[in-house]
């Protein structure tokens, strides 16, 4: 079934220039994706129920205990700029007024 796509329309979607050439040859190429994204649509799936993932998942929790970790002065030690013992880190957006 052909569907008509206006490649101009979506070059300027795109942001992209397209020379005649290439127009002619990305139609030919989204014609062909088009064909098959609606050969997919065709498949019978009525009967299969919406999934996620075809393997059956559970969620597995262990106990929420706390554990020990790493001590600070170990945490900081590779970091490449530290104050008063806190990570320090390029501003990244200004605060408003």
């Amino acid at each position: 079934m052909p569907v008509e796509i206006d490649i101009d329309h979506v070059a300027k979607l795109a942001r992209v220039e397209l020379s005649d050439d290439e127009k002619a040859r990305m139609r030919d190429q989204l014609e062909v994706i088009l064909e098959h994204a609606a050969k997919v649509g065709e498949v019978a799936a009525g009967d299969v129920a919406p999934t996620a993932s075809p393997i059956p998942q559970v969620n597995v929790f262990r106990e929420d205990t706390p554990e020990p970790s790493i001590p600070h002065d170990a945490a900081l030690s590779n970091a490449p700029a530290e104050r008063d013992g806190r990570f320090l880190v390029p501003k990244i957006a200004e605060t408003g007024s």
